[in-house]
């Protein structure tokens, strides 16, 4: 008897890709496509429902595979857990990345309860990411995926063993390229689809009127200032603006200005020249660690603070508090109060953590 995997199906190529080669390869294949958010059921937000077209989508590709496909609706916990988190740190001033958070409490925790009632061994998502056993076989690896250009684990750094130990990454050694072409080869609708570049719940209306409806007014006209106080001009919310930001600022002055930091109690956006963008120092809470226990530390590692930054070679050690103090060999660019910043042994995920503040 086959064994039976839940397939996570967005409605992209990677997913439907990663439903035809788990089939091809003689899984019990079920398809699942959680609905997560509704724009018509935000209070203040018109438009059209964010997740109707790619469940569409995805229910054409699963017809197609001779799959059957099932809707989860995850609204209500989502808009709990993900996006008032997401409205939340920028109240605070931070700049979160929603994306990790859906992976560990929604996406991956809501389909393995799914994989649970369908009898399923195992889960399976279009994650440009590879796992592996470790050398003495006692935990599972998180490595980076095949396509360096589209590689996701960093965004996978929360997940814990027992996820891992069920989870498969169909697509994680393939190049974008060649999943496109399957995708092609087996006439599946979105063999073209495009990519969605934007946060989920945001789509085309952009981050920064999603926020001007969900932030209370009382965060409104506010200061540019210099780190000495000065006052430059006037911004219409702070929430709109993150550190590194140059373009938007509306401020005239003989070398380019870039934010530097955000003080949400005074309503205040701190800008600068590039050269205060750089730090050497941060401190990240909250460690989460692949293996399930922490390196020894002090460690060395390789570091990025974003998705898509070049890793940096720091050391890691831990405070007294709980927290975590990474100092970088050389200085890095707006390090962000809300990101991760997730560390590597080459292309092995160690772990990582939430920003909190640079030094």
């Amino acid at each position: 008897m086959s064994k039976r995997v839940v397939v996570a199906m967005s409605g992209g190529v990677d997913s439907s890709v990663s439903a035809l080669l788990l089939k091809e390869q003689g899984y019990d294949v079920i398809g699942v496509s959680l609905k997560l958010w509704d724009y018509s059921s935000a209070e203040g937000i018109a438009g059209r429902r964010c997740s109707s077209r790619n469940i569409n989508d995805a229910r054409m590709v699963a017809e197609m595979l001779g799959i059957p496909l099932h809707v989860v609706n995850l609204e209500e916990v989502f808009r709990k857990d993900v996006v008032k988190n997401f409205i939340e740190e920028y109240t605070r001033g931070r700049t979160p990345n929603p994306c990790i958070l859906c992976n560990e409490r929604i996406k991956f925790s809501g389909l393995l309860n799914s994989a649970k009632e369908f009898n399923a061994d195992l889960l399976a998502t279009g994650h440009y990411a590879r796992k592996m056993r470790s050398g003495d076989n006692k935990y599972w690896r998180l490595l980076r995926g095949g396509d360096a250009q589209k590689d996701q684990a960093y965004f996978l750094f929360t997940l814990s063993q027992a996820v891992l130990e069920r989870t498969l990454f169909p697509v994680g050694e393939m190049k974008k390229e060649d999943v496109r072409r399957l995708a092609r080869e087996a006439r599946l609708p979105v063999a073209d689809k495009r990519e969605s570049q934007e946060v989920c719940f945001v789509q085309e209306q952009g981050i920064e009127s999603f926020l001007r409806t969900m932030i209370p007014a009382r965060d409104g006209k506010g200061e540019f200032v210099t780190k000495n106080g000065r006052v430059l001009g006037r911004h219409s919310g702070y929430y709109q603006y993150t550190i590194g930001q140059r373009h938007g600022l509306g401020l005239s002055n003989p070398s380019p200005l870039y934010v530097i930091g955000i003080d949400p109690e005074r309503n205040r956006v701190i800008v600068g020249g590039e050269k205060e963008l750089y730090h050497q120092e941060l401190i990240a809470s909250s460690p989460r660690w692949i293996s399930g226990s922490p390196p020894e530390f002090p460690f060395h590692a390789l570091a990025q603070i974003r998705s898509r930054h070049e890793a940096g070679e720091c050391e890691v050690v831990s405070c007294l508090d709980g927290r975590i103090k990474v100092s970088f060999i050389h200085p890095q660019r707006a390090i962000t109060p809300g990101q991760a910043v997730v560390f590597y042994d080459n292309d092995e995920v160690i772990g990582g953590a939430w920003i909190e503040c640079s030094l």
